[in-house]
């Protein structure tokens, strides 16, 4: 099986944050794909944000198929758009990183959790059922 792919909207992940997402996830990185993801204000972004997924030389199969954990993009609306555009592509809702600040000086960031956003999609999903059926 391959390891996990990385989509990192955000600064680089540093050696540490690395053996965290290992750590967390059992699994190791094959590959970290940083994007740059500073938008033009007075342009589209569904636009916008399809070029930067574009830039990502994957096939059909391997968006459907490859292990994505994706770092988003701290601007809300980006990110919004970034996680249709996504899913639409792999069919699920990816996995999502959470980092946190530590209280070292100066500030660094740790992994704090990964978050099965299909996951929570389909638990929610279930809720509404049985709430429905009731």
């Amino acid at each position: 099986m391959p390891g996990l792919w990385i989509l990192n909207f955000s600064h680089p992940l540093t050696p540490e944050q690395k053996k965290q997402i290992r750590a967390l996830t059992g699994q190791r990185i094959s590959k970290v794909i940083d994007l740059k993801c500073q938008f033009d204000p007075q342009q589209p972004f569904v636009d916008q944000m399809r070029a930067l997924l574009d830039q990502i030389e994957l096939t059909y199969e391997q968006w459907q198929t490859l292990p994505i954990v994706v770092n988003p993009p701290s601007f809300a609306p980006i990110a919004c758009l970034f996680l249709a555009e996504l899913h639409g592509r792999v069919g699920h809702f990816p996995a999502i990183m959470r980092l946190r600040p530590t209280s070292d000086v100066p500030p660094q960031f740790e992994v704090a959790e990964i978050i099965n956003l299909q996951q929570v999609r389909d638990q929610a999903r279930e809720r509404r059922m049985k709430e429905a059926a009731s």
